[in-house]
């Protein structure tokens, strides 16, 4: 199967490269195309679509400062995963980019999965004190 992952931060990273891993081992045949760090590269070995320090925007400012790139970067990706035409589109926690992602994606009719870190799980407000 063809798959296309992405990842946006460290830990988003690291819980990509575990699932690679573990894909690879179900499906010998996985290729792999990804947006993700050092972690998933070196677990699909190959270099990402684009390397997650280009992603790195916290807060408000930093987010409303680089909008122009974050834009593009959307654009990048939906042209990406049409050209590649993968079987399965794995969003990799890093919600604020990937929620709208998957949603492009499922209307344009791929397989969506959404893999959850457990610390967005952990500290969703539902779990709240």
């Amino acid at each position: 199967m063809k798959y296309y992952a992405i990842a946006g931060e460290a830990s988003g990273d690291k819980h990509g490269a575990a699932l690679m891993r573990a894909l690879k081992i179900q499906d010998p045949y996985a290729r792999f195309r990804f947006w993700g760090g050092d972690a998933m590269i070196s677990a699909a070995a190959q270099q990402p679509v684009t390397h997650i320090r280009e992603m790195a925007f916290m807060g408000f400012v930093e987010v409303v400062k680089h909008l122009s790139t974050i834009i593009s970067f959307f654009r990048k990706a939906k042209q990406d995963i049409i050209q590649y035409q993968p079987d399965v589109v794995i969003f990799i926690d890093y919600p604020g980019f990937n929620l709208r992602m998957a949603k492009w994606a499922k209307k344009q009719g791929f397989k969506v999965v959404y893999y959850i870190s457990p610390t967005v799980w952990a500290w969703h407000e539902s779990r709240g004190s």
